[in-house]
């Protein structure tokens, strides 16, 4: 009996220890005093200085208080754990009432807040920025960074507001306001880190696991002004092994991006979802596009709105990008896009495979001329369903437009179940593409030389007011068939999701209503 209590007492031990030592440390940076011990209100830090000079342990909360401001690089070190299963994080938020509290880079670091080689962190609650005189190369608001050759568990940012970040334009030195990157393999590649953000955790299993994240969430952030990037991932060097996995950004508000709203590089099952992009592509002049996946697998983006995308190079509102396999855009609106609607591209001698648009809309896509869709290179096999894609009386512009891209031509590109809705004119670019496929699709309007479509057709479909979005979903309404309507059947789509853009029931066998807006008979 008493050797079972003792082995009980043993076993619980590590719970109870995880409890006792978790400290809460306090940051005031109009009453604070670094001399202060830090854990209670009255006994406040002032500056950063003690927050980066302490490791902290699971359970630990640091907390600045409301309204204060701060300038330098917060750069913690320590990590939270998993007990039982759940994690026990590290807390970085806010106490107090009133206005987040702010952390100033002033451009005198790269990265205002440095996440380097710790795992299990709550960050929320937090304004952060980072203005220089002049743009610099890799500057960031927030870096989250793996480069120590282990798997980095369960970071959850949440609730910052990152804004006026002025890194560097240039694609092969972006900036970013939240940037998540993993260094795989022994090269380590990519930009260097300053020496404030020295790494804060131990390089385990260096040989043996290149440097990667398996759970990162970004969600309820609002940034604004950030270049080049919004939200943006890179990983370099480990090949496949070091793709990501459990990464979700959600719900997040963007405006005024430089270049790219959000990017997944590196990922394996990514969710991009419920987050809206109001302007991008204003700054810089290579391509931009507003969210897309690149050496990404199998990534759902759903529910996002991007408007506002500049100029023609790129410029679309989404883009499916090569070494990509299976991934989904669905349920997604975008419109006033001047690069247009989509993108779907690879070199000849790279892969972009198994894309499928489903359940979207686009509205005036393609303003300066561009197509609404660009489908370029060694794309094959993309399926492209029950979307509406509406182009305006003013716009005059392709439709559809294939290329070349190193030699790659498209390949086997289906198209069924949409409605191409044209009031002004469009047109359509076949290059060398082959094996496509149309089929029940409505091309109403000015189509010049349309595609073959043994069931389609070119009636007025009867849709409650098309080219009545506004910015937000509630307008979308317009998209719906008119309650009187007869909608047209289309083709039975196998795997085609459980409901429509309305989250109307789809049929699980049996013909779908053409568009967006499935009818109930």
């Amino acid at each position: 009996m008493i050797r079972n209590i003792l082995v009980i007492v043993a076993a619980l031990l590590p719970f109870a220890a995880s409890r006792l030592v978790a400290s809460t440390y306090y940051v005031d940076g109009d009453l604070g005093n670094d001399t202060h011990v830090g854990t209670s209100s009255d006994q406040a830090w002032k500056s950063l200085d003690p927050v980066n000079a302490r490791t902290f342990t699971p359970g630990d909360s640091i907390l600045l208080k409301a309204g204060t401001h701060y300038s330098g690089q917060l750069a913690p070190k320590g990590s939270g754990t998993l007990l039982d299963g759940k994690p026990l994080s590290v807390s970085l938020g806010k106490y107090g009432a009133g206005d987040a509290p702010r952390i100033d880079g002033q451009g005198a670091v790269l990265d205002t807040l440095l996440i380097r080689n710790i795992e299990y962190w709550d960050i929320h609650d937090i304004e952060i920025t980072n203005q220089g005189t002049a743009a610099e190369p890799w500057r960031t608001g927030v870096h989250i960074l793996a480069d120590a050759n282990r798997t980095l568990h369960d970071i959850h940012i949440s609730n910052l507001f990152v804004h006026d970040v002025n890194g560097d334009l240039r694609k092969t030195m972006e900036g970013c306001g939240i940037y998540f990157e993993s260094r795989g393999g022994r090269g380590r590649a990519g930009r260097a880190t300053s020496a404030a953000g020295a790494s804060a955790g131990p390089a385990t299993n260096q040989a043996a696991e290149p440097a990667r994240f398996d759970g990162l969430t970004i969600e309820n952030c609002h940034l604004l002004r950030t270049d080049r990037n919004g939200i943006c991932q890179r990983t370099t060097g480990g090949g496949a092994a070091s793709r990501s996995t459990h990464i979700v950004i959600s719900y997040n508000l963007l405006e005024d991006i430089g270049g790219d709203g959000i990017k997944l590089w590196g990922s394996n099952g990514g969710v991009v979802e419920h987050n809206t992009i109001h302007g991008g592509h204003m700054r810089c002049e290579d391509p931009a596009a507003g969210i897309w996946p690149f050496s990404s697998d199998e990534s759902l983006i759903q529910f996002n709105e991007v408007s506002g995308m500049k100029t023609t190079s790129d410029g679309e509102g989404f883009d499916s990008d090569y070494q990509c396999r299976g991934n989904i855009f669905q349920f997604n609106y975008s419109h006033d896009n001047a690069g247009g609607f989509m993108l779907i591209c690879s070199p000849g001698n790279s892969y972009c495979q198994k894309t499928i648009i489903r359940y979207n809309v686009s509205q005036n896509d393609g303003t300066n001329g561009a197509s609404v869709f660009n489908i370029s290179g060694n794309t094959t096999d993309t399926l492209i369903y029950n979307n509406i894609i509406y182009t305006g009386p003013k716009q005059n512009l392709t439709l559809l437009h294939y290329g070349t891209w190193n030699n790659g031509n498209p390949a086997r590109t289906s198209f069924f179940n949409n409605i191409f809705y044209a009031d002004g004119s469009v047109k359509y670019a076949w290059g060398k593409s082959s094996g496509n496929l149309f089929d029940h699709n409505i091309f109403y309007g000015n189509h010049i030389s349309p595609p073959p479509d043994k069931h389609g057709l070119t009636t007025k479909p009867a849709l409650v007011k098309p080219g009545g979005g506004e910015d937000g979903f509630k307008s979308l309404t317009a998209y719906q068939w008119l309650p009187d309507a007869i909608a047209p059947l289309g083709k039975p789509v196998p795997d085609h999701g459980i409901h429509d853009f309305f989250g109307n029931s789809l049929p699980t066998d049996g013909a779908p209503s053409l568009g967006i807006h499935q009818v109930v008979r």
